[in-house]
């Protein structure tokens, strides 16, 4: 034991408790702000991993939890090479990320914010005809006509998101120009800039996936297998890995099917239909668009209609 004790977060704190400490190698637990303090350790000159939270169960797990025995296992875990860590893409990378999320996370907010109107017009029992949108300029004004105050407030929110997303979807037009990815994943019928993005901000530099295998469980699609002797039990996909990764394929992949029937990932899904159902069908289609994806950037070559 060199040095132990408990730091403030500050930047001049970590860098007096740091100093006269050289080249470490240093053990984070993954954290809402771990970039923080894996930037600031990394301009010190210390070599930063983040432990994997999934995988350190002995952390997870442990009856008496206390930061300092945490600290103590994560210390022993590094130091005999044992620690499961995770991946930290480049800064840039992860601006990349945070743009993407945040424009994700205000689509969903609106999403909600339209539930909760209908809700209300339900609850009212005010019926709109089949097909009319109440979220187009002349639907918010009938809207406003109702004088309902929870309407109202809530329709009020609905235009601040709205106005937030067009400020962001110029800023994902923009981000879009600044890489190549984005060019060859926009090759693909059902991938737009905005969906280019998300795959390329989540997978990053393709290389880093020795095998198609390694890249399929990151997105989590594929299946929980159980064994038992010489049995082995094939289940649901293991949704691990990046959730936002598996969104995005699964959209895209229901795009491409409908307006791309000619490609193999179309066919693949026609066929896994037939025989198992749509849903089953298109997480398979999902698959294998992102196979395709994995290749074109390991290689950088554009999408091909025939495989």
């Amino acid at each position: 034991m060199l040095k132990e004790g408990r730091i403030p977060t500050e930047q001049e704190d970590i860098e007096e408790f740091f100093s006269g400490l050289e080249h470490l190698e240093i053990a984070l637990e993954a954290s809402t702000n771990y970039e923080y303090f894996y930037d600031l350790l990394e301009s010190l000159g210390h070599h930063v991993v983040v432990a994997h939270p999934l995988k350190t169960r002995m952390i997870a797990d442990a009856k008496v939890k206390m930061d300092k025995l945490d600290a103590r296992i994560l210390a022993d875990l590094l130091r005999g090479d044992l620690l499961p860590t995770s991946y930290v893409p480049p800064k840039e990378q992860r601006d990349l990320r945070h743009l993407v999320r945040h424009r994700i996370a205000l689509g969903r907010l609106r999403g909600r914010l339209k539930i909760q109107i209908k809700t209300e017009l339900r609850r009212k029992n005010i019926k709109y005809r089949e097909g009319q949108n109440c979220f187009t300029e002349k639907g918010k004004v009938g809207l406003r006509r109702l004088h309902n105050t929870v309407i109202d407030s809530y329709l009020t929110i609905y235009e601040v998101v709205e106005d937030e997303l067009k400020k962001m979807d110029r800023a994902i037009v923009e981000a879009g120009t600044r890489y190549e990815a984005v060019k060859l994943l926009t090759s693909i019928k059902g991938i737009g800039v905005y969906s280019a993005l998300v795959i390329y901000s989540e997978i990053g530099d393709g290389s880093r996936f020795p095998t198609e295998d390694q890249v399929f469980s990151y997105a989590g699609l594929v299946p929980r297998v159980h064994q038992t002797g010489n049995e082995q039990y094939y289940g649901r996909i293991t949704k691990e890995g990046s959730k936002y990764l598996r969104w995005i394929l699964v959209e895209a992949a229901r795009i491409h099917v409908q307006w791309c029937p000619e490609s193999k990932i179309a066919k693949h899904y026609e066929k896994i239909k037939r025989k198992r159902g749509e849903k089953i069908a298109i997480i398979a289609a999902a698959r294998k668009l992102l196979q395709a994806i994995y290749y074109m950037l390991k290689h950088n070559e554009p999408f091909r209609i025939e495989g």
